[in-house]
């Protein structure tokens, strides 16, 4: 790699820069900084293409959603930033003002009313998420409010209009936080730290509001257990890295397909193979706690008796994965196998930490003679789980963190199928509603989403939930 671009001709770094400059909207305003830290607000001048292009698209919207008789088009602007996140966010503020163009005449030029009166300006908050290559705009938010005019009093103090506001959103803000913090029980370590978890909360509310106004399913998104967590915190605490890492996963041979084609709806949960939710805690064990689950239903439909098996077992004792920093359900399978078997939850219990290994072979419940992967196709692991038992598999959780209930279906970009960070246990599928969903069990509690379970939309291969599907042989 490196020698191509030591190689790479002049005028193809041209053309590339050219095209990077035209993308972020980066070709004029020379003297601002091209780049803040990841993520940070990078001011835009008026003339920035790209804020006009999002400008337009947010008036566009605007009047197709107003009721107002008269068109109505930017008369002021005032500021505007762009922020670098999964594609560009553009917020931008400015004023709306009637014109004398009535919706219904489709003129060329619409001048505005000369009468102050007769404008009715508002002051507006627009923020347009441009994905530019895939070539689509998104109105994120669009809050407007009656401009109050600036009024000079004896100190020359000018009146801000938004005060007001942004006082009620602040009171409302801190509602938020303190429910928040009594029902999930937080106590901070000192007021700095419950400033910052405020701002982070702050920060995540933004983010539940955008996926819920670009799901595409029926999810409702808010304020979760993990609603005080930076995503950083999130990943590293809850997630599995390791996942993604395709050169790390051991062969396994392929499944044989189902001899029929899957039932309308299935639910292992109807059928006495699934055992209650558990809660992995603050340990990255998600990749234990989907193998159980999937032998648990094995060894269920083999023996007809459903056993809660240990997750701290494998924790303790699978010498290939890295027990809250991560694993893979493929080595684990192999570490059983090796091992002899699984001991039950009540004999060797879930602390949520690695100790040492402390495994009996006379306690063995549960055993598998080996393994295998299933195919990526969505009709044929609805299949196979109808006729098999219940499936393990990985997902980008991204989405996840916010999660209340209903069908999650997270734009893409949201939830890279390639970026696949934890494991979860696939127990069935239906429909409500008309839209086709997965029934997961997640190992976050039964006070995380639906009683413990996460809904994935179906049929899309939604948050590379095709990716990774296994499950255990039990002869």
């Amino acid at each position: 790699m490196v020698l191509w671009f030591r190689s790479c001709p002049v005028t193809l770094w041209l053309a590339l820069a050219a095209l990077l400059s035209t993308v972020l909207g980066l070709g004029e305003d020379l003297d601002r900084p091209l780049f803040g830290p990841p993520g940070s607000p990078i001011r835009l001048h008026e003339s920035d293409p790209g804020l006009k292009k999002a400008l337009d698209f947010a008036e566009e919207r605007y009047n197709r959603g107003s009721n107002a008789m008269h068109f109505r088009r930017v008369s002021q602007f005032i500021s505007a930033t762009k922020q670098l996140v999964k594609g560009i966010r553009y917020t931008i503020t400015v004023e709306v003002s009637n014109t004398q163009c009535k919706k219904s005449a489709m003129l060329r030029t619409c001048d505005f009313y000369p009468e102050t009166q007769k404008l009715k300006t508002e002051l507006c908050v627009f923020e347009v998420w441009d994905v530019p290559w895939q070539g689509t705009l998104t109105l994120l938010k669009q809050k407007c409010m009656p401009k109050v005019e600036s009024q000079v009093e004896e100190t020359n103090k000018v009146e801000d209009p938004s005060t007001s506001q942004a006082s009620k959103e602040s009171v409302e803000l801190l509602g938020h936080f303190k429910e928040f913090m009594v029902k999930f029980n937080k106590v901070y370590s000192s007021q700095e730290e419950t400033d910052r978890r405020l701002q982070i909360f702050h920060e995540n509310l933004k983010m539940a509001n955008k996926l819920q106004a670009l799901d595409q399913g029926s999810a409702e998104y808010g304020v979760t257990k993990f609603s005080d967590l930076t995503e950083e915190e999130f990943r590293s605490t809850y997630l599995n890295p390791l996942l993604s890492q395709w050169t790390l996963q051991r062969h396994m041979k392929q499944a044989p397909p189902a001899r029929g084609p899957a039932p309308a709806s299935w639910d292992w949960r109807d059928h006495g193979a699934v055992s209650p939710v558990k809660n992995q805690g603050m340990c990255g064990s998600c990749w234990a706690f989907s193998v159980t689950g999937n032998i648990e239903g094995q060894w269920f439909l083999k023996n007809g008796k459903l056993l809660s098996l240990s997750e701290q077992e494998l924790v303790d004792c699978d010498g290939v994965d890295q027990a809250c920093r991560g694993g893979l359900p493929s080595n684990a399978y192999e570490a059983i196998e090796k091992l002899g078997g699984l001991e039950t939850e009540t004999d060797y219990s879930y602390t949520g930490q690695k100790q040492t290994c402390d495994f009996a072979t006379n306690k063995v419940a549960a055993y598998i003679n080996s393994s295998m992967e299933l195919s990526k196709d969505e009709k044929e692991i609805a299949a196979w789980l109808a006729e098999n038992g219940p499936v393990s598999v990985a997902l980008n959780a991204f989405a996840m963190q916010f999660y209340k209930r209903g069908v999650s279906h997270p734009f893409k970009i949201f939830c890279n199928p390639w970026m696949i960070d934890h494991a979860v246990l696939l127990v069935g599928y239906g429909e409500r509603k008309g839209i086709p969903f997965w029934a997961i069990k997640n190992s976050w509690g039964e006070d995380y989403g639906e009683q413990g379970y996460y809904y994935l939309y179906r049929g899309s291969n939604a948050c590379g939930i095709n990716k990774m599907c296994s499950s255990a042989v039990v002869n």
